[in-house]
């Protein structure tokens, strides 16, 4: 059995995903293979390399951090950030410091030499497909994954320009099977759990769309599945409507309820759906 470990995107509700790890680690369960979309490519790089409960910690801290320095996440202050708006006509924040905050944690560590198989999703503008990083520095990877747009600019890697990966394959289940999978759990940030409705502004058409794509490309991966391979959905808890909004994306209040929220139901759900603590 190949155990996969699929990170989907969610920008601050990524937090959730430290919850599912916590109890995926608790069961004995540990990923030979690790895919991961935006900021599931941030959370998948950490697991990635170091695949045992202690990286829980070092998660935990990271999204601490976040949540206690969201102003040297995003870097900026309004002004800076209307000014940039209206200079560059195509995004609001800088990526510079999350590049610096990558390198301090990653510094030139290279996707091929992690310990676990990883593999990272971006959307390629030249080429207007889906690209996997399989190799390379983790650096480039996750920032050409995370580059949300109209938050941040176009990543360039090489002579490639990259956008965030949730454009073209959020929650990339079938790859996981593509690569030898037969043992998939999705850590998905909550968004595909809640009903959407009928936009009534022109800023909520465009989010309403993409999630519209992203669900149905998520729901037929999902139904297409082989029946040889067994696929666990896991439970994210302590998100809500608010957080798709644009307001929301800079949130990071609730970090540590969210993923202690979410450790419950994924432990929960884990210890339903599975043999019990150990299982492999």
């Amino acid at each position: 059995m190949t155990t996969a470990f699929v990170l989907g995107g969610g920008g601050v509700l990524g937090a959730v995903e430290v919850g599912m790890l916590r109890a995926l680690f608790d069961h004995g369960i540990r990923p030979e293979l690790v895919l991961g979309t935006s900021v599931g490519a941030l959370n998948g790089a950490m697991v990635a390399r170091d695949p045992s409960p202690a990286v829980i910690g070092r998660l935990t801290d990271l999204w601490r951090g976040a949540s206690e320095a969201r102003q040297e996440v995003y870097g900026d202050r309004p002004f800076r950030t209307v000014r940039r708006a209206v200079s560059t006509g195509t995004h609001i924040y800088s990526a510079k410091p999350l590049k610096k905050r990558l390198r301090e944690e990653f510094g030139d560590t290279r996707i091929e030499d992690l310990p676990v198989r990883f593999q990272v999703c971006a959307a390629s503008i030249e080429r207007a497909c889906e690209h996997w990083f399989d190799s390379g520095p983790v650096v480039d990877a996750v920032v050409a994954s995370a580059a949300v747009p109209g938050l941040l600019p176009p990543a360039k890697v090489g002579d490639e320009h990259f956008l965030d990966g949730g454009i073209v394959n959020s929650i990339p289940v079938a790859r996981a099977v593509r690569l030898g999978a037969t043992r998939i759990f999705v850590l998905q940030v909550g968004r595909v759990d809640r009903p959407l409705q009928v936009p009534r502004r022109p800023w909520e058409v465009a989010r309403v769309s993409f999630e519209i794509a992203r669900r149905h490309r998520f729901v037929r991966e999902m139904s297409e599945l082989p029946d040889d391979v067994e696929a666990h959905v896991l439970p994210a808890r302590g998100t809500s409507t608010r957080d798709d909004s644009l307001l929301g994306s800079r949130d990071f209040a609730g970090v540590q309820r969210r993923i202690d929220e979410t450790y419950e139901a994924s432990g929960a759900y884990l210890r339903e759906h599975l043999a019990g603590p150990g299982a492999r």
